[in-house]
This record gives C-alpha cells, structure tokens and sequence, in this order.
C-alpha cells in the first residue's frame, strides 16, 4: 500500500522514474544523486525509494539531521548520520560496513551541500571503489520531473577520468533551485 501511495504522488506530480531495471540485477551499488540545490530532493527520493521497493538503499545525511527531535524519524527512513567537522576514516568505516551487509547500497549527494559546488567531494568514488561495487550516477532533473538511474559505472585505476566522467553526466540537468546548478 505504501509503495502504491508513493508511485501515486510520483504519477500525479509528474515524476518519471527511469532505468529501474539494471538496478533490480545488481546486488550493491552505490548511488549518487545531483543536483542536490532543496531540501525537496528528499522527498522526491523517498518517493523513489519507498515507491520502487528500494528500501534496501540507504542514505547518508549530515549529523544534525539526526538529533532530537526528528533524529528517530530520519535513522528510521534509513539514514545514516555523517560527523563532517571531524576526519574519522570514514571512507574505511563505510567499506567495511558494506562489505558485512552486502544487502545494503547507499544513496549519497555528492556535492555534500545544496549550494552551487564546482566539484564532487570524492568519498562515494572511494567507497564504491574499496567495497569493489558500482556508482550509479542519479540526475533528479526537476526541470522534465525524471529521476533517471544510468547503467553501472565501475572504477578504473584513474581516478581523475573516473570523476570527470561521473560530474560530466550531471551537468546540465536542472535542480529545484537552478541558480545551485552542478556545472
């Protein structure tokens, strides 16, 4: 029923979700969504996620998401919290968890904030790259309402390539707050 209400809100609000198909074959992957310019690229993501069945996909947030009083809500939609103030071999931390839960994938903005970036910060390649799983690269185009998952993309020895390929796949597509773009 859940599930059914989420695709619902998806259909009435004019949202297309595409490429769902290669996902359902892959065990593990991790997925990296841009533009990340609202907060309402969550909500079209729980949509998603909830209304496609991919409840096994969890996301990393900011840690002051997780606190009192909404704290609960956001580790029970599946969220993990993030201590950016502090180097905490996170990269390690997420590999190894994903190499002991090889039934969870992880969903990350790699622009790691909602304002204009010039560049991805690069713990998702990292993590994708030690967990030796896929990046799914995720455009939510709020100009055309899509949500797009493209085909795996697996790391290679170069890692300067390997970004330049996956930010390129973002740029051009329109987030809710345009000004915010990836470019």
């Amino acid at each position: 029923m859940w599930s059914g209400l989420c695709r619902f809100i998806l259909k009435i609000s004019g949202w297309k979700v595409h490429g769902l198909e290669e996902l359902k074959r892959l065990n593990q992957y991790i997925i990296i969504v841009a533009p990340h310019t609202s907060n309402w690229d969550f909500i079209v993501g729980m949509l998603v996620r909830y209304g496609n069945h991919l409840t096994h996909v969890k996301y990393l947030g900011k840690d002051s998401l997780f606190r009192f009083p909404y704290g609960f809500l956001f580790k029970a939609m599946g969220g993990f919290p993030v201590d950016r103030s502090k180097k905490n071999n996170l990269v390690d931390s997420y590999v190894d968890f994903l190499q002991t839960h090889p039934q969870i994938s992880i969903v990350i903005a790699p622009e790691g904030t909602r304002h204009k970036v010039e560049h991805f910060k690069t713990g998702f390649y990292f993590i994708a790259k030690g967990a030796k799983i896929p990046v799914i690269c995720c455009p939510f185009d709020f100009k055309n309402k899509t949500v797009s998952f493209d085909p795996p993309f697996y790391c290679t020895e170069n890692s300067i390539n390997d970004l330049e390929v996956l930010e390129n796949r973002f740029k051009g597509v329109e987030g809710k707050n345009p000004k915010y773009n990836f470019t």
